[in-house]
């Protein structure tokens, strides 16, 4: 019985360290989740703030600026759509400039306005030319204008640090797949010489696998769950600290993240188990030394 213990603690150490070093792996994967998710979120805000105005004529009658302001509010790619009088638009300039232009010119020079923001998907010049175009011979419009170059800009700074991301994304991917691989090769490198024993003696493969396989899979599952209170834990320190970086990502998301973090543990486990295994089950007595 005490051999059989003293032979127990190196496989259950080698276990619990292939265990916890998976957990430390679907911790970085989980932690890039929740950065794509967030990244996202910021460049959906950002884009939320492009749009364009739509100048009012001097003779615009209240019943079309009304009509006006139904149509662009009930459209697919309206946001928001707020209204701003000629007076407002006075006010708001006296209140950047200090300057009273009622004094300088006897008349208000500025037009009403209707400011819309466009959603995220149609935050692109070629999808805001196509939007503008109709809206521009509606009644009561003396015309419409947007920052084309500010939009390029914005989207060009957008797609470039996607770009970034998405490289630094693949090759930390890689590298935690290629981790948890060589932890789960290890840990069943250890025990090849049972594996071994056990084609000897006339085992089939199926046999053989089969406690390989769970006992993988558990550690993956339990790697998962410690790797996901890890989480959750830092999300809650984040969020009770700081509630505008904790609003980049809604509960929803991160139970999805939580549980994807989980299966992931579970199915990279059970493949890089399944080809270990096979390459010891099929392996001569000289190849265990290698």
């Amino acid at each position: 019985m005490r051999q059989q213990g003293r032979k127990g603690i190196p496989i259950f150490t080698s276990q619990l360290t292939a265990t916890l070093s998976v957990a430390m792996v679907l911790l970085l994967l989980g932690l890039i989740a929740l950065l794509g998710i967030g990244a996202h979120t910021v460049t959906d805000g950002i884009r939320s703030s492009v749009g364009f105005d739509v100048v009012l004529s001097d003779s615009v009658k209240t019943s079309e600026v009304n009509a006006l302001k139904q149509v662009l509010t009930s459209s697919p790619y309206a946001l928001s759509v707020a209204y701003r009088s000629s007076d407002d638009a006075m006010a708001r300039w006296q209140q950047d400039t200090g300057e009273d232009l009622m004094e300088v010119l006897g008349v208000n020079p500025f037009n009403g306005e209707i400011e819309v923001k466009v959603r995220p998907q149609y935050a692109a010049t070629d999808s805001l030319a196509l939007i503008i175009k109709p809206v521009a011979k509606m009644a009561g419009v003396k015309k419409v204008t947007v920052n084309a170059r500010m939009i390029d800009d914005v989207n060009r700074n957008l797609r470039a640090v996607f770009v970034v991301l998405g490289v630094v994304t693949l090759i930390l991917l890689v590298i935690s797949l290629a981790l948890i691989n060589n932890t789960v090769h290890l840990d069943i490198y250890s025990r090849r010489f049972l594996i071994h024993t056990m084609t000897l003696v006339g085992a089939t493969g199926a046999f053989i696998r089969r406690p390989f396989l769970v006992s993988n899979v558990i550690s993956g599952l339990i790697a998962g769950l410690i790797a996901d209170m890890i989480l959750a834990g830092g999300i809650v320190a984040i969020g009770s600290g700081d509630p505008v970086i904790s609003s980049l990502v809604t509960w929803n998301e991160v139970a999805v993240v939580l549980a994807g973090v989980v299966l992931a543990g579970m199915l990279i486990c059970l493949v890089a188990s399944v080809f270990s295994t096979n390459r010891y089950l099929y392996a001569s007595y000289d190849d265990m030394f290698k």
